[in-house]
């Protein structure tokens, strides 16, 4: 089995293995006390501390340890937030940000604030005046992911950081997905990480609160990891996120060449072997080990479950889950196609076999599944020079699929005129659209669903 989804959760690195288990003798003492085993456990405590400290390129009273990545980035938002709640209560976030960092976003506007989302570009990175534009001067708190955890698109946080840094404004990174590659450069105020992303335990997250940041912890007050994450530190999996991530940094030089040099290679090859093929994200300034495509025509999900046949464990941004049926909002926000959507990221030391394997395997996995979803047969009415598509009732990609079987039946400059009422049709079709040079001229309303319309120019 090929292990193809790092960028959820790494496998567990050597280094972190041999620390958690030399650290679980050593370290269960609570850290606070003074006798022998408490003083063993705090300096095995400030000894990991100093350790991601200088991985991160921080001081060390500026780290905390969380309980988890997410918790770290809920900690960071509210207590920034409410730190600075004189300055104002208007929150910028980019609009493919984590879901934690949205989440938390959510719970600021719903508590009165306001917030505004930073449009990003097709390659899912933002821009540095819209991040300018958007500050205000009642703006507390900005958030910029390093890289994002989909489409591995890196962020321009150092510039974005300038402009905070002159505007007073605090910049809060979620560095999750590129803090395993090295420190993020720039002025940012606030960093949160995630062990299990680089390697190390999950359960494992890292706060840092630059000096001189208004900071206000919320919740109960705790005396413990400096009244910013309360409850008894987990000590031998600190320990093992700390070694961890130095050693994947120590190794990130030699292996991002590597990794990147596979995944450039499943980058030019896949729209060569499977035909209908979108690779999305920024084709130079992302992540060494992500890669992302679209295949048009596709259930992702249903291809995922292939893949897994195959002996390959790989994830997907589809819009359609069996658990939520809603559209990717990276995708959306990027304005690619949502279905068909997979995402292969390597973790450290992946074989180069196992990437000629896969795109092996790839091919006759998506002409199945292709296959499987052709057979409905579209309604079609002329009516003059519009065709009209009845996908009523069908869930995309079908919708997709029986707008592209007509689209040749029509003459250059007329229309296809597509009723749907799944709601991914409505992301799906415009980007279809823009994959195949067909021209989406917009949607209105029928007397079910939505209608639409789609005019051919090629």
């Amino acid at each position: 089995m090929s292990y193809f989804d790092a960028a959820s959760s790494a496998p567990l690195h050597p280094v972190a293995r041999q620390a958690l288990v030399a650290s679980l003798d050593e370290g269960w003492a609570d850290p606070a006390r003074l006798y022998r085993e408490g003083r063993r456990a705090r300096m095995l405590l400030d000894a990991a501390r100093e350790a991601a400290a200088e991985a991160v390129g921080c001081r060390a009273d500026e780290l905390v340890f969380t309980s988890s990545g997410t918790k770290a980035v809920h900690s960071g938002v509210a207590g920034v937030l409410a730190g600075r709640r004189r300055a104002g209560r208007h929150l910028i976030v980019s609009a493919v940000e984590h879901s934690s960092v949205l989440h938390a976003a959510d719970a600021h506007e719903g508590d009165g604030g306001t917030v505004t989302q930073v449009a990003v570009d097709r390659a899912g990175a933002v821009g540095v005046r819209a991040y300018a534009d958007a500050l205000r001067p009642d703006t507390a708190l900005a958030c910029l992911q390093s890289a994002n955890h989909e489409v591995g698109t890196e962020q321009p946080v150092a510039e974005v950081a300038a402009l905070c840094q002159e505007a007073g404004v605090p910049l809060l990174v979620d560095a999750a997905q590129s803090l395993g590659w090295g420190r993020v450069e720039g002025a940012w105020s606030v960093l949160t990480g995630s062990a299990h992303k680089w390697g190390g335990p999950s359960g494992v997250g890292l706060l840092v609160v630059r000096k001189g940041v208004r900071f206000a912890a919320q919740g109960p007050a705790d005396e413990r990891e400096s009244g910013r994450a309360p409850g008894f530190e987990n000590i031998p999996a600190i320990i093992a996120a700390a070694a961890s991530l130095r050693a994947v940094q120590a190794e990130a030089a030699q292996e991002s060449v590597r990794l990147r040099e596979l995944t450039e290679r499943i980058r030019a090859r896949v729209p060569q072997l499977v035909p209908d093929v979108e690779v999305v994200g920024d084709p130079g300034r992302r992540l060494p080990g992500i890669v992302t495509f679209s295949c048009l025509y596709v259930d992702g999900e249903t291809l995922l479950h292939e893949l897994d046949r195959a002996g390959f464990s790989v994830s997907s941004g589809s819009s359609c889950t069996s658990s939520t049926l809603t559209p990717s909002h990276v995708l959306k926000a990027m304005g690619v196609l949502s279905e068909g959507n997979v995402r292969v990221s390597l973790p450290v030391g992946t074989a180069e076999e196992d990437v000629e394997r896969f795109l092996e395997v790839l091919p006759a996995a998506v002409a199945g599944v292709r296959e499987k979803l052709g057979a409905p047969t579209p309604s079609t009415v002329v009516r003059e020079d519009v065709l009209v598509v009845d996908a009523l009732g069908k869930l995309c990609p079908l919708p997709v699929i029986e707008l592209a079987k007509v689209i040749g039946e029509v003459p250059v400059g007329g229309t296809v005129r597509v009723l749907a009422d799944d709601e991914a049709a409505r992301l799906d079709i415009p980007a279809w659209c823009e994959m195949r040079g067909q021209e989406y001229v917009g949607e209105e309303p029928a007397e079910r669903g939505t209608a639409y319309l789609v005019r051919r120019v090629a």
